[in-house]
């Protein structure tokens, strides 16, 4: 009898999505509820199975109830487990209002499955841009490493880790990311760092560790900006596919066929 090769973890990452507590917010003029909305729908399209969904962090604009009301209400439609981190524009208590029951799907937490185990961290200080992590923060991150040395790990969390090459965006990096990469070092079986924050794709290696963003579902940057700029490419979403070998498939998909009108002259957000 042929053997069946094991199917790979799939993993849909869906970020940045800014909703405000009024379906008719706008950031930088665009109706992120619709942008979301066209993204989810995308999804649900291509992805016949979906694992997990990680939605990494700005899921609120105005840190709402009833944005992150409506965000899970998005999410249920795909019957499938989602875990949550939060970005500079969330606050954790509305957020543990709305998830009820399912307040061990905030970050931080570890999601395990037979092969791998996703860690969510929180990089965000609340009411602040740029990310730093609590001693505690560093402090779970390192016990959750110890524990899953027989797994393949991928670490979430919303700021990115690394300069991004965007003047502006880079004084939003990561403020003791130094601890936070003392901490990734001594480990050998972590296979991705992935984060939302800077709006727009990117894929490149650290050592041996494999380095990911992810677009945002509303409003994209501009890579290389010196200054606040917003691109005309349109949202989307990441997959991954996790194999039991640790390797890594992963892509972006975005939405088409859909004209998305920004506000250009808007100079921030």
């Amino acid at each position: 009898m042929k053997k069946h090769k094991q199917p790979p973890l799939r993993v849909v990452q869906v970020s940045d999505s800014h909703l405000f507590a009024n379906t008719e917010g706008r950031l930088l003029g665009l109706n992120t509820e619709d942008s979301l909305r066209l993204v989810l729908e995308k999804v649900k399209r291509e992805q016949s199975h979906i694992d997990v969904i990680l939605a990494t962090g700005d899921i609120a604009q105005d840190a709402s109830e009833q944005a992150y009301t409506r965000f899970q209400q998005h999410l249920a439609q795909f019957n499938t487990p989602n875990y949550w981190l939060q970005g500079n524009h969330d606050i954790t208590q509305p957020i543990l209002n709305i998830l009820g029951n399912n307040k061990s799907h905030l970050s931080p937490c570890v999601i395990q499955y037979e092969h791998w185990c996703i860690i969510m961290l929180n990089s965000s200080v609340e009411y602040e841009v740029p990310g730093k992590f609590k001693p505690e923060e560093l402090e779970f991150l390192k016990q959750a490493l110890e524990q899953s040395k027989d797994y393949h790990v991928m670490v979430c969390l919303h700021h990115h880790p690394v300069p991004m090459g965007c003047k502006w965006l880079d004084t939003q990096v990561v403020r003791n990311a130094n601890d936070f990469w003392q901490v990734i070092d001594q480990f050998s079986h972590i296979k991705a760092i992935v984060w939302g924050h800077v709006h727009q794709e990117s894929d490149r290696m650290r050592q041996n560790v494999r380095l990911l963003s992810a677009p945002s579902t509303c409003v994209q940057f501009k890579p290389l900006s010196s200054d606040f700029a917003v691109d005309d490419i349109a949202p989307g979403y990441r997959w991954f596919d996790l194999y039991a070998d640790g390797k890594i498939e992963t892509a972006v998909s975005r939405v088409e066929g859909v004209k998305f009108v920004v506000d250009w002259t808007v100079k921030g957000y």
